[in-house]
């Protein structure tokens, strides 16, 4: 790619140094509590002759977007009389919509291998997580729901413009029973609570181990006060941890409704990483509005999950999507494919479901979210799976009440007022998914917070 391409996939200037990145990173988590400052120069945007899908409807319109600032100021099928100083970009009749998102996501999990996360110098595993950022907005991904990891830091860094990368919902650490999906703990090692020490995993705020009401209370209000929007609890086994058997309950209903209520407190709710009947069930009868997952559930449990009006946030695993070790594989085995299932019962019974790919140790495997999320097509019709991906998976991130990051706007929908987040799309993906399959190619234009990170369109000026 020569230089005057890159600049016009990529048109930054240099965006930090590593000073600054030290210090994001390595401060508090109370930094993810912090806003991105208000001052900065308003610079407006007009996107002229496109067919909009506003994330909402079921049908595009011709019209014209002026962005002012971070947000949508005007949508008109009129003319609309540019700012001054506004860029103005030709849409050529291509189709503008929502950025994606994504639900089940780990910003510092996803480009890491298990080595580089388990070294002793944290520098590594937080240098994946910055440039993973930057691929992740150039996928098309504005903005996720970082389930597990501490992410507090990049929020920051991403929200303060320091760095490039999508809106985040954090999570903080993925709470965890000893022996269950979050402890990575050597198993020679003895639990904290039995005269053992935190793992360094736990040190860094990956996960944290709690037994017992009021362990499970205290992890829950630590995540709260570093900024978490939600909770992210285990109750239920998991492939890619050492100990738990993928059918094995975890936390007793006591303990999980001991989370949900400090949640329920600070105005938000759970999330939980589970797979079985018998989990998926507790976790609803504890109170928890969103499984994680729920492969392994029966039809009769899909339609509770609807019937309590919680979320469904699944992932379309499939066989080959991740080179897993034999122990790891045998366990993974039995959850391939069963997504297709699990989706075909929850469209049958209503049930909110969200879009998530939960790739972690992925390396540049994490190119593959794109293409995921065009597997909903299997079950849904195109312009529902873009649904999902936009307004769907944004109305959940929404549940997080005053513990919102981004309440001052909405996200996922093109309509005045709204976060100027959005995609120009080469071609119409209502009618054909797989344009959303290579976002190099495809997404022309991709804008975020009012910012083009990307633009290959050569028709484009400034009005004076």
């Amino acid at each position: 790619m020569n230089a005057a391409a890159s600049a016009r996939l990529f048109p930054l200037t240099p965006w930090i140094t590593w000073t600054g990145f030290a210090t994001v990173v390595l401060s508090s988590g109370l930094l993810a509590q912090t806003p991105a400052p208000s001052a900065r120069l308003e610079s407006s945007i007009l996107i002229n002759n496109v067919r909009i899908f506003d994330g909402v409807g079921d049908n595009v319109r011709l019209g014209n977007v002026l962005i002012a600032g971070r947000t949508i100021k005007q949508i008109s099928a009129s003319p609309i009389a540019p700012l001054a100083n506004t860029q103005v970009i030709d849409g050529g009749g291509r189709v503008l919509m929502p950025g994606l998102t994504d639900a089940h996501w780990h910003m510092t999990m996803a480009a890491t291998r298990p080595d580089d996360l388990r070294q002793a110098d944290t520098g590594l595993m937080y240098a994946n997580a910055v440039a993973e950022a930057r691929r992740t907005l150039l996928r098309g991904f504005t903005t996720v729901r970082d389930v597990g990891g501490p992410s507090f830091g990049i929020k920051a860094a991403i929200d303060r413009g320091i760095v490039p990368g999508p809106r985040v919902y954090p999570s903080g650490a993925l709470i965890s029973q000893t022996a269950g999906h979050g402890d990575f703990a050597p198993g020679y090692e003895p639990p904290f609570t039995i005269g053992g020490r935190p793992s360094y995993l736990e040190s860094i705020g990956a996960f944290t181990i709690a037994n017992g009401v009021s362990e499970v209370l205290a992890a829950t209000r630590e995540q709260l006060k570093k900024g978490a929007s939600q909770i992210k609890l285990a109750v239920g086994g998991g492939v890619a941890s050492d100990f738990d058997p993928i059918e094995s309950l975890q936390y007793t209903p006591d303990e999980i409704r001991a989370a949900v209520q400090a949640a329920n407190d600070w105005g938000t709710y759970v999330a939980t990483h589970v797979y079985t009947t018998a989990g998926v069930r507790r976790a609803l009868d504890a109170g928890v509005k969103s499984i994680e997952h729920g492969h392994l559930a029966d039809e009769a449990t899909i339609r509770l999950i609807g019937e309590k009006g919680a979320w469904l946030s699944t992932q379309p695993f499939e066989t080959g999507d991740e080179p897993l070790p034999p122990e790891t594989l045998a366990k993974a085995k039995s959850i391939f494919g069963a997504w297709e299932r699990v989706l075909r019962w929850a469209r049958t019974y209503d049930v909110h479901v969200a879009f998530g790919t939960d790739l972690i140790f992925s390396g540049t495997g994490t190119s593959r979210e794109n293409l995921m999320l065009t597997r909903f097509a299997k079950v849904y019709s195109n312009v529902e799976v873009l649904k999902i991906a936009s307004s769907g998976n944004c109305r959940l991130f929404a549940m997080s009440g005053e513990r919102n990051p981004y309440k001052e706007a909405k996200l996922g929908v093109l309509e005045e007022g709204a976060w100027a987040d959005m995609l120009l799309v080469d071609g119409d993906p209502m009618v054909d998914i797989d344009l959303v399959a290579d976002p190099d190619r495809n997404f022309v234009v991709i804008i975020k917070n009012g910012d083009v990170f990307k633009n290959m369109l050569h028709v484009a000026h400034t009005a004076q």
